[in-house]
């Protein structure tokens, strides 16, 4: 299956989910490597801003405050789910489309700041989604986005894996992705691939956030919106996702009775026309 067949509909399927977690972390000020794209921006008052799969307006909505009254958000997002619940926050200064940032529907040099928040690391063709953000920003500009690095050697996550080796079917897999997320997670090509698409400076930051959980239930209850257990528990019988899940809790109340907390790494890139 190719990832334009299977990430839009999976993630507008489980966006409501995907947004309270989102919600949860930024106010919380755990989501680092977003946070970052956004302090990159260095934005002003006035400015016209791109937000690149922009989910339910994770960053749009405080993008939008920082370039109010006269500035403009516009978020762009190929799951619809996502973009309904975006255009539901009801930002003032915000519009948002269904829109592939691979075939961005803008005039040459419209924006003057672009915004990505974990999303790169989904599309298909990398070097063409970069292209397309270098064609549609103004000259001076400046583009940031966040990608997540594996985090799969944690004792909770191995904890969780090991129930869901237990319990799920294999995830579904996207063939055309290997080339996008070898490239963003090394950080020596992914600044090469900015700059071979046109951007002047770029260079690759490493971000590292903590995740308070307050309990095993919490973190299970969240985390079944992330897009490869989304995909794989949405193919269990309701009885059978219940017994997933009461085990993924008790598995991980054995280890860690209490809160948890969680280390997670972004590479954070950040270029400029």
């Amino acid at each position: 299956m190719k990832s334009k067949e299977l990430f839009p509909a999976m993630f507008s399927r489980n966006a409501a989910a995907y947004q309270r977690r989102l919600d949860g972390i930024m106010a919380r000020k755990e989501a680092r490597g977003r946070q970052r794209v956004i302090e990159l921006l260095d934005l002003r008052p006035g400015m016209r801003v791109l937000d690149l799969a922009c989910g339910p307006g994770t960053l749009s909505k405080p993008i939008a405050a920082l370039v109010a009254p006269d500035g403009e958000l516009v978020g762009v997002d190929l799951a619809e789910g996502m973009i309904q619940l975006a255009r539901a926050v009801g930002i003032p200064n915000a519009s948002f489309q269904v829109m592939d940032i691979e075939q961005l529907a803008f005039p040459d040099a419209w924006f003057d700041a672009a915004a990505c928040g974990h999303g790169l690391q989904f599309v298909p063709d990398l070097a063409r989604a970069l292209g397309e953000a270098h064609r549609v920003l103004r000259p001076g500009a400046r583009f940031a986005a966040s990608v997540p690095l594996s985090n799969d050697n944690q004792r909770p996550w191995m904890v969780i894996d090991e129930v869901v080796d237990r319990w799920l079917p294999p995830a579904p897999a996207a063939t055309d992705q290997q080339s996008t997320r070898s490239m963003v997670a090394d950080p020596d090509a992914f600044r090469a691939l900015a700059l071979s698409a046109g951007f002047a400076v770029a260079h690759v930051e490493v971000i590292e956030e903590k995740v308070r959980w307050e309990s095993a239930e919490q973190l299970v209850g969240l985390c079944m919106s992330w897009w490869d257990l989304a995909a794989r528990v949405e193919r269990l019988a309701p009885d059978r996702r219940q017994a997933f899940m009461d085990d993924a809790i008790a598995s991980l109340r054995r280890d860690h009775p209490g809160s948890i907390e969680t280390i997670g790494r972004n590479h954070v890139l950040f270029a400029t026309v």
